[in-house]
C-alpha cells in the first residue's frame, strides 16, 4: 500500500513537472478601425468612432482560433490570464478553466490594463505570454517585459508591421503548441514596429523601431518585418499598371487595395489615390475613395467587380493586413476568379520561395483563396503562385 501511494504521488509530480503554463492577453479594441476604414485603434475617439460606424470587435475570435490550435496539450497545459474580454472569455469558451488575476471594468480596457497584465504573468512564471493585437499592443508588451520571457503575437490590429506576429491566428496557436511541447525550441529577437496612427490617415507612413521581443521561430509559421518598396521598381510598377489599365472593362467596378503598385495603376488612369486608402474605380472614374466594407457591400450590389491587390512587402499577405476593408463577404460577392494580383518581381523573389497569404478572418474564405493564382509581374507578364491560409 505504501509503494502504492509513493508511486501515485511519484505520477502526480512528474505529472506537474510536465505541466505548461501559458499567459493569455487579449486586447479586445484592436482592429476594431479595420473595416470601417480607420487606419487603427489607438485612441479613445478613433474607438468611439469605429463603433458609431459599425465595427465589431473581432480580437476574441481570431484568439479563439489561436488557443483551439493548442486544445490538443489538454491536462499539460495552465492558461493563466486577465479577466472577461481580456483573455478569460476566449479561454473559457476554447474549454480551459483559467486561472484569472488581475482586476479590470468590463467594456473599458486601456493600454495600461495591457501592461500590467504583462507584468503579473511574467511575474507567475508563464513559459509563453502570447497576446491578440497588433503593433500597438506589442508595444505594450514589450515596455513591460522587454525580452525576459518569450512572446507571441496573434495577428489582430489593422497595421501589423512587427514580426512578433504569426502569419495567422492559427499558425500562432500551431507556433505555440510546438513550442510549449518543446518541438520549436529556437527563439529569436523580433522587431517590435509601430506607426504613428495621425500621419497613417493622412497618407504619410511612419514607422519607428521600438525594440525586440523573445518569439519562438518556425519561419513558414512567423510573419516578417514588412517591408517597403524600392524605388528601383518604379519600372516594374508603372508596367504593371499598364498592363492593368489596358485589360479594363467599361462595364466592371475595380476594388482597388492599398500599396505602391496599385497606386500606380491609379496614376496611370490619371486618378489621385494614396498608398493606404481602398478605392474603388469604373469607367476609368473614381466612384469611391476610401471606403468602408459596408460602402463596398452597397456598391456592389447587382453589378460586375474585380479586386486589385499587391502583397505587403517581406510578409506576402494579399489580405487581413491594412485592407480589411475588403472582408470575407466582399471577397465571397466577388469571387476568387475575380481577384487580381499584382506583384513586381523583386517582391516575389524576397518572398524566397514562401507562399501568399491570406488571413481574411474567416476560415472558408481563406481556404476558397488558397491554391495558386495568377499574379500579374508586368507587361503582359504573369506568373503562377501558390497562396496559403
Amino acid at each position: 500500500m505504501r509503494f502504492a501511494t509513493l508511486l501515485s504521488l511519484h505520477t502526480m509530480q512528474t505529472s506537474r513537472m510536465g505541466e505548461k503554463r501559458l499567459g493569455l492577453i487579449v486586447n479586445p479594441i484592436a482592429g476594431i478601425g479595420g473595416r470601417v476604414g480607420l487606419k487603427g485603434s489607438d485612441g479613445v475617439e478613433i474607438q468611439r468612432r469605429a463603433l458609431q460606424l459599425g465595427a465589431v470587435r473581432e480580437s476574441e475570435s481570431r484568439a479563439v482560433q489561436a488557443l483551439q490550435m493548442v486544445q490538443s496539450i489538454g491536462d499539460r497545459l495552465e492558461v493563466i490570464t486577465y479577466p472577461h474580454e481580456m483573455g478569460e472569455d476566449a479561454a473559457r469558451e476554447c474549454g480551459f478553466e483559467p486561472k484569472v488575476v488581475g482586476r479590470i471594468e468590463r467594456g473599458e480596457t486601456t493600454a495600461e490594463d495591457t501592461r500590467n497584465a504583462a507584468l503579473a504573468l511574467m511575474g507567475l512564471n508563464v513559459d509563453l505570454l502570447l497576446f491578440a493585437g497588433g503593433d500597438g499592443t506589442a508595444r505594450d508588451i514589450y515596455s513591460a517585459v522587454g525580452q525576459r520571457i518569450p512572446v507571441l503575437g496573434i495577428p489582430a490590429g489593422v497595421k501589423i508591421h512587427s514580426a512578433v506576429f504569426g502569419t495567422s491566428p492559427r499558425s500562432t496557436g500551431a507556433l505555440a503548441a510546438l513550442y510549449l511541447r518543446g518541438r520549436a525550441s529556437s527563439l529569436r529577437e523580433a522587431e517590435v514596429m509601430d506607426i504613428d496612427e495621425e500621419a497613417f490617415r493622412e497618407g504619410r507612413v511612419s514607422a519607428r523601431l521600438y525594440g525586440y521581443l523573445k518569439v519562438p521561430y518556425r519561419s513558414e509559421l512567423v510573419q516578417g518585418q514588412k517591408a517597403a518598396s524600392g524605388p528601383g521598381e518604379q519600372a516594374s510598377q508603372r508596367a504593371i499598371a499598364a498592363d492593368i489599365t489596358d485589360r479594363m472593362q467599361a462595364d466592371c467596378l475595380y476594388i482597388i487595395g492599398p500599396g505602391t503598385t496599385t497606386k500606380a495603376i491609379a496614376s496611370q488612369l490619371g486618378l489621385s489615390k494614396t498608398l493606404l486608402h481602398v478605392d474603388v474605380v469604373k469607367g476609368g472614374e473614381m466612384v469611391a475613395t476610401d471606403v468602408r466594407e459596408s460602402q463596398l457591400l452597397e456598391l456592389l450590389q447587382g453589378v460586375k467587380a474585380k479586386v486589385i491587390v499587391t502583397p505587403i512587402g517581406g510578409q506576402g499577405h494579399i489580405f487581413g493586413r491594412g485592407n480589411q476593408q475588403i472582408s470575407p463577404e466582399v471577397i465571397r460577392r466577388v469571387g476568387r476568379d475575380n481577384v487580381i494580383v499584382v506583384s513586381t518581381a523583386g517582391k516575389i523573389d524576397s518572398l524566397g520561395g514562401k507562399p501568399l497569404l491570406v488571413d481574411t478572418g474567416e476560415r472558408a474564405v481563406d481556404k476558397m483563396l488558397s491554391g495558386y493564382i495568377r499574379v500579374v509581374t508586368g507587361y503582359d507578364e504573369q506568373i503562377v503562385y501558390r497562396v496559403s491560409g
